[in-house]
């Protein structure tokens, strides 16, 4: 039975807290989160990553967070709201991705498109679509692009599959793996947490560096 009940959950809930989420809506959040990270524009703020490993965290048997959660059901939840995510995200291109994009005044979302693009373009599509996934917003952006670019649904069914599979089990078992590791791991879940985002963040950092780099260039040659 899935971990979720409103009475329990607290009156104010972080956004942005993977713990907050999941003390309040256990495995359900954890769908509807990455279905909102990769699926719809609004998402791109939510904690994709920090989520996931927190959550195979919680599920190690003895641990005493803010939730005890299954691990069946987390590894069940993150992979269909991930794969659904990202699904909904390339239809909703496909119908119409790019006036979308345009009506938002998101910096955060306009850089993570150009950066999509630029990942489109230099990989092709597969190892792209499978990249984005760990790239935050590039992940929530890279699916509706891809459908306002007509890459075909075939493709980007096959590598959003691989891509989201492996992004989502390979986190979640990260954070069972350290917890079932090192004991009382539930004290330092905070750092722990902490340290995943910065993590998270080294990719899109790295991206941003490089094409700055890439800019410059150009911008010496002319």
């Amino acid at each position: 039975m899935f971990v979720f009940s409103l009475a329990a959950a607290p009156q104010a809930v972080n956004l942005l807290d993977a713990g907050s989420l999941l003390a309040a809506f256990g495995v359900i959040g954890i769908a509807a989160v990455l279905f909102a990270e990769t699926g719809l524009l609004v998402g791109f703020f939510l904690p994709g990553d920090s989520l996931l490993f927190t959550a195979g965290l919680l599920s190690v048997p003895g641990t005493h967070g803010p939730v005890h959660l299954n691990l069946s059901q987390v590894l069940i939840a993150s992979v269909i709201g991930a794969l659904l995510g990202a699904q909904t995200g390339y239809w909703i291109g496909r119908r119409g991705g790019r006036a979308l994009l345009a009506r938002s005044r998101a910096k955060r979302l306009h850089e993570g498109a150009n950066r999509a693009e630029e990942l489109l373009d230099r990989y092709g599509h597969a190892r792209a679509i499978v990249l984005a996934r760990f790239v935050p917003v590039v992940r929530t952006v890279l699916n509706p692009l891809a459908g306002a670019l007509n890459v075909p649904a075939r493709q980007f069914t096959l590598w959003q599959i691989v891509g989201g599979t492996i992004w989502t089990v390979g986190l979640v078992l990260a954070g069972y793996g350290l917890g079932s590791s090192v004991p009382n791991v539930d004290r330092y879940l905070l750092p722990i947490v902490a340290v995943v985002v910065v993590v998270s963040l080294i990719p899109l950092a790295a991206e941003l560096l490089r094409s700055r780099g890439r800019r410059a260039v150009e911008g010496d040659r002319t």
